[in-house]
């Protein structure tokens, strides 16, 4: 049973209806003592709650209502509904418990959409999970590793990704926040549609509503032709808004609105176009205090972090080191055509010992390099001391010197010219071959001007 609180017949006539015709057992209420009097003889699953009544318009009653429904039935998730110059009033409501709020004039898909969500995360109960099991029920082909923090993340991410509950992830940079969004994407029921990505901290604010929007012939001086904005490209699909920290609070404002309303305006045009879009955010750094400090709106951080997914830096699961380092070397394998690779015993201890600060990304990238420079069919500590750039040591060791005379940029220039002709330009082919996401590869290929089948995007 759901249950409706709101003292306007017509709301709650509306709502009612709406979610009986969605098939649910629904009640209503008009008052806090109505509210309980139907508690007492029976607990709803979920309870949507106005924070405005009648005889009080500041949301204060609403609010005592919320308070009182937490304290004695902590167990039912609240969505609140609220008007949009009031979201102040719902962010205090999330602060006390609630699990959502929706905005009036709400859309029926948008708050239909929002109670499954809330419905199937407070039916769904966390198990311990094994990496067998993990893989037997979900799609975690390139994240590799099988720590207990890992194997926790990875059950979240398999229960949350079949909701449309938006994701917020945490954890330093090069700790796979990109793997972990797109694992997301792939097993969700959205996962035939597009996954959008989108660097936040690449977009300036004065194109940031072009890029996220789009804009309409004439727009501004450059825009010759009308063009779609992400949001748009990401319709029906995921868009990956990475390091949303960097965003400016005027952008904040913007994307707040899209998220909230899921209507946004091409730059140029006075039509607002509707979008359908499941959010994933990431950052690496603390929202919290950037909220306390003023330079992160607190309504947007509650909008998108209903489910947060905090990842461990690589330090933090040591033991995983030497299965990312296998997974990248047989990898390579394929690439160079060198069936004989492998990392002798002692490179495999020793790997295990470094204070990676820039986590999987830079032991990836230790690891390609000792490859490429390196003509012994087994790696042992020497070759990988002579590629280090001074900072991964084991602890307690003095930094190395650089060595070597090719950079970062054209040993990744010549594996992935090298994997492009042995897969026959095949992108997906080659993405898993270097273990990155389809849409990490199509980026370097861009930067590279590596020419590739578009028919595959």
């Amino acid at each position: 049973m759901l249950l409706i609180v709101d003292d306007d017949l017509a709301i709650r006539a509306s709502l009612i209806l709406l979610l009986k015709k969605e098939g649910f057992d629904v009640k209503g209420a008009a008052s806090p003592e109505e509210t309980f009097e139907i508690l007492k003889k029976e607990t709803p699953e979920l309870i949507l709650l106005d924070l405005n009544f009648s005889i009080e318009t500041s949301g204060a009653e609403g609010m005592q209502l919320l308070q009182r429904i937490k304290t004695s039935y902590p167990a039912v998730p609240v969505i609140l509904i609220t008007g949009w110059g009031t979201i102040d009033l719902a962010v205090k409501g999330m602060k006390e418990g609630a699990a959502d709020f929706i905005t009036k004039p709400w859309q029926n898909d948008h708050l239909l959409q929002s109670v499954d969500t809330i419905l199937n995360l407070a039916r769904q109960t966390p198990q311990s999970p094994s990496r067998r099991k993990l893989d037997q029920q979900y799609q975690f082909d390139n994240i590799v590793g099988q720590d207990a923090k890992l194997l926790d993340i990875l059950e979240t991410v398999g229960r949350v990704a079949s909701t449309d509950a938006p994701v917020l992830i945490t954890g330093e940079s090069g700790t796979g926040k990109e793997l972990i969004a797109e694992a997301i994407h792939l097993n969700s029921k959205r996962r035939v549609r597009p996954f959008v990505k989108v660097n936040l901290g690449g977009i300036s604010s004065t194109l940031f509503e072009s890029e996220l929007f789009g804009h309409v012939r004439g727009a501004f001086t450059d825009a010759k032709t009308d063009r779609a904005g992400r949001f748009e490209m990401a319709n029906r699909g995921s868009i990956f808004l990475d390091e949303i920290g960097e965003l400016d609070l005027s952008s904040q404002v913007k994307l707040l609105r899209v998220l909230q309303e899921r209507t946004f305006e091409p730059l140029g045009s006075s039509k607002s176009r509707t979008v359908d879009v499941r959010v994933i955010c990431a950052t690496n750094r603390n929202l919290e205090e950037m909220v306390a400090q003023g330079t992160f709106r607190e309504d947007l951080y509650y909008r998108i972090n209903l489910i947060t997914v905090k990842l461990p830096a690589l330090r933090e699961r040591p033991d995983d080191i030497p299965l990312l380092s296998g997974f990248f070397v047989n990898n390579l394998k394929t690439i160079y055509n060198r069936p004989n690779l492998q990392l002798s015993t002692a490179a495999t201890k020793w790997l295990r010992t470094l204070q990676l600060q820039g986590n999987i990304r830079q032991l990836k990238n230790l690891v390609e390099r000792t490859v490429l420079l390196s003509g012994n069919d087994v790696l042992d500590i020497a070759d990988f001391q002579k590629n280090l750039s001074g900072n991964p040591q084991p602890s307690g060791s003095k930094a190395l010197p650089e060595v070597g005379t090719i950079t970062l940029d054209e040993m990744e220039f010549q594996m992935i010219t090298r994997a492009m002709q042995f897969h026959q330009n095949k992108v997906s082919k080659v993405a898993r071959s270097l273990g990155i996401t389809r849409f990490a590869l199509y980026r370097r290929l861009e930067k590279y001007g590596i020419s590739y089948d578009s028919e595959e995007i």
